[in-house]
């Protein structure tokens, strides 16, 4: 694998960090602003929606410029967003320094997905595209635990400042790995751009991206809550047991890049209905340490086996139907992802604030993940209409 991708996946190791450590500090945050719960949820929320919008407007208005001074660009404004953040006095300021954060994470993650796939063969695209997000699951394994601890014992803004230091490293690696010829795709037309959100096929990969990935989401924004009041964890505790998923979700990518590589719509298949089946199960393991252990390590193995193959399915899908609009597309699929994490947040509040309360958020999610299961059988059987045509 080229360098580049080791310095794609080291500003993905920040960028992840500072979208996912907010889960482990929603007590701390809340108690800090004296907010409730769901209230801090919305704080995933609205970066999540951040990336949604920002990532396909900011892509197709930066899509002149030269990607390396693009993406450096991209960390600096990161590095300014964790700044404001970990010097908010209030919630407000909090929301719009997350925003800022999640501008630049949207166009990075679009642009780079496009890089990672140009820079290897044809057969090693789903790979080299797990291997830049490797650095985002690997922030979940050692960067969103010990943002955690940071955030307990110092401050949840001193995590934020962790963060800036985290976004200022990985600035300096793609300055000097990703080298400074890189190809660049012209443009697309503000016709080609509209015509993504007119292809029907494109359309239903979205809604798959958002359903299949975000369905864990409704139960993973309140996990730190969960794994408290529920399992019984001790504070100190959840950061270990965050450990544990986080290195679940980082063998869970690298496997799911490699099942994708040849078929993603089979992979997708298989891996959402274990992704279903393990989530249902988690409603009922929550309540003992152990069993909900070994559960919430097969959740985190599938929460991110997906990411990969949503991501080819996206390229090869806009290849066929958008061909001048590849990047757009692919920053609509990140846009989806982030869809999918605001709105499972945002569901998983609504459940937690409901009759139903916390410990319903996992089979909820399941059910979101079903949804994206049927989608994805249902693309699958059109992709396969046009052969059975030619036959």
């Amino acid at each position: 694998m080229p360098l580049a991708l080791l310095a794609l996946a080291i500003s993905a190791y920040a960028i992840g960090t500072t979208e996912f450590v907010i889960v482990g500090l929603l007590p701390t945050v809340a108690q800090d602003l004296n907010i409730t719960l769901p209230l801090a949820g919305l704080i995933v929320s609205i970066y999540a929606l951040g990336v949604t919008f920002g990532a396909p407007v900011l892509t197709a208005l930066t899509g002149r410029f030269r990607r390396k001074p693009l993406l450096l660009g991209l960390m600096g404004l990161f590095v300014a967003g964790n700044l404001l953040a970990g010097f908010a006095p209030n919630y407000e300021i909090l929301l719009v320094a997350r925003v800022l954060s999640a501008f630049a994470h949207g166009v990075f993650f679009s642009v780079g997905a496009t890089i990672a796939a140009d820079l290897v063969p044809e057969d090693r695209r789903a790979s080299a595209i797990a291997m830049m997000f490797s650095g985002l699951t690997i922030a979940i394994v050692t960067g969103v635990p010990l943002g955690t601890w940071i955030g307990q014992n110092f401050g949840w803004r001193a995590t934020f400042l962790a963060v800036s230091a985290l976004g200022v490293i990985g600035g300096i690696g793609v300055a000097a790995l990703v080298p400074g010829k890189l190809s660049q795709p012209a443009p697309a037309s503000l016709g080609n751009q509209v015509r993504v959100l007119d292809q029907p096929r494109l359309l239903l990969a979205f809604a798959i991206t958002a359903l299949g990935y975000g369905g864990t989401f409704v139960a993973f924004t309140y996990l730190a809550p969960i794994l408290e009041t529920i399992t019984g964890f001790s504070n100190s505790t959840v950061s270990l047991v965050l450990v544990l998923y986080g290195a679940a979700i980082a063998v869970g990518n690298m496997v799911g890049g490699k099942l994708a590589n040849r078929n993603p719509v089979r992979a997708l298949v298989w891996l959402f209905a274990l992704q279903a089946l393990v989530l249902f199960v988690f409603t009922f393991t929550a309540s003992a340490k152990i069993p909900a252990l070994i559960t919430l390590a097969f959740m985190g193995a599938l929460a991110f086996a997906n990411v990969p193959g949503l991501q080819l399915y996206v390229v090869q899908l806009a290849q066929r139907h958008s061909p001048g609009a590849v990047d757009v597309a692919s920053a609509l699929n990140i846009a989806a992802f982030n869809l999918g994490i605001a709105a499972g947040a945002f569901f998983g509040g609504q459940v937690v604030a409901s009759p139903l309360g916390m410990a319903a958020t996992p089979w909820v999610g399941g059910l979101f993940v079903l949804g994206g299961l049927v989608l994805t059988l249902w693309s699958g059987a059109l992709d396969r209409r046009p052969a059975l045509q030619a036959a």
